[in-house]
């Protein structure tokens, strides 16, 4: 397999604009199938890349315990009934103090404008944050359909949770609200029902079979960008960033992956190659073999750390990941 043909397995649809929104590749409407983009939108750790996995079937975009891990849009593509569902999963949106801090919020609310519906994911159990609130205003514009999600519902009472839906909608008003909880499924089945009936008729966007547009190399760098978070802690993970320089398939059909990880400091390289090695083999270890899976092809990762002083100015590095650098 090539390395052209690798980089296409997951996602193999041109984009353009902010939903990237592929030339449509099913039958003409009339056939009774539907299809659009679904903009989740929220304050981070709310649970929207949980929830995009879960009502994708399989995992499409990373997760972690760490605020802001999503840092551009990812597409997850979903079908149920005769619906296409396209998901967008937004960057959290929170108030900005950097230049990346910017861009992403900006790209949170670009994919938001353009979707065809938006979901509003609230974590019930911290209820209305400052985020939120902002999120609610800024909402108040949104002239797509709109549903507001209360997620992790299992944690709080049910009147809690009923004072905290009237909280919510008093501020702004939504077409539909779903209790879910993205972890578990529960309340999911209801959503896609509804979504698979409010979305316009018309063909679809991508194979049937298809359920990301990532492509396959930029998968694998946020797949060990993931585990990057995961294993380090505190502000290090935010001032990092995963590039994969080469995917070569080797004659017995495996392939060559090598990927660099980029820090702003000396410090911060020694941190995550940790003692005589030991936090890098474990991040490689943890990404190759999930990386194995996602190509379902045999992978020999090698992972570099480079020092490369304020990435995060770097308009090359805005550009790869899909955010306007002008932010």
């Amino acid at each position: 397999m090539s390395d052209e043909t690798n980089d296409d397995a997951i996602g193999t649809a041109g984009a353009a604009g902010a939903t990237g929104a592929a030339a449509p590749t099913g039958e003409a409407s009339g056939t009774g199938r539907r299809s659009g983009f679904v903009a989740l939108i929220g304050a981070p750790n709310a649970g929207k890349s949980t929830l995009v996995n879960q009502l994708v079937g399989t995992k499409v975009t990373i997760v972690t315990h760490k605020v802001q891990t999503t840092r551009a849009l990812v597409r997850g593509i979903a079908m149920h009934k005769t619906a296409q569902i396209v998901f967008v999963d937004t960057p959290g949106v929170f108030k900005p103090k950097r230049r990346l801090d910017r861009a992403m919020v900006k790209t949170a609310w670009s994919g938001a404008r353009d979707a065809d519906i938006v979901l509003a994911i609230v974590d019930a159990e911290r209820g209305v944050s400052e985020d939120v609130e902002r999120i609610l205003e800024r909402l108040k514009d949104t002239r797509s359909t709109k549903a507001l999600l209360l997620n992790k519902v299992d944690r709080i009472q049910r009147d809690k949770l009923l004072g905290l839906t009237q909280q919510i909608t008093e501020r702004t008003e939504f077409d539909r609200v779903f209790m879910i909880s993205a972890l578990d499924g529960s309340g999911c089945p209801d959503l896609m029902d509804w979504l698979a009936q409010t979305l316009p008729e018309g063909p679809w966007y991508y194979p049937e079979d298809q359920v990301s547009d990532l492509p396959l190399r930029q998968l694998a760098a946020e797949i060990t960008r993931e585990k990057l978070y995961l294993r380090l802690h505190q502000e290090l993970p935010y001032s990092s960033h995963v590039e994969t320089e080469l995917w070569e398939t080797r004659p017995d059909g495996s392939a060559r992956v090598e990927q660099t990880i980029y820090v702003e400091r000396d410090s911060q390289k020694a941190i995550v190659l940790g003692h005589k090695g030991e936090t890098i083999k474990a991040i490689g270890k943890a990404a190759r073999e999930e990386i194995m899976e996602a190509a379902d092809q045999k992978v020999h990762l090698f992972l570099f750390v480079k020092v490369r002083e304020n990435w995060g100015d770097d308009p090359e590095r805005y550009r790869e990941m899909g955010l306007d650098y002008s932010s």
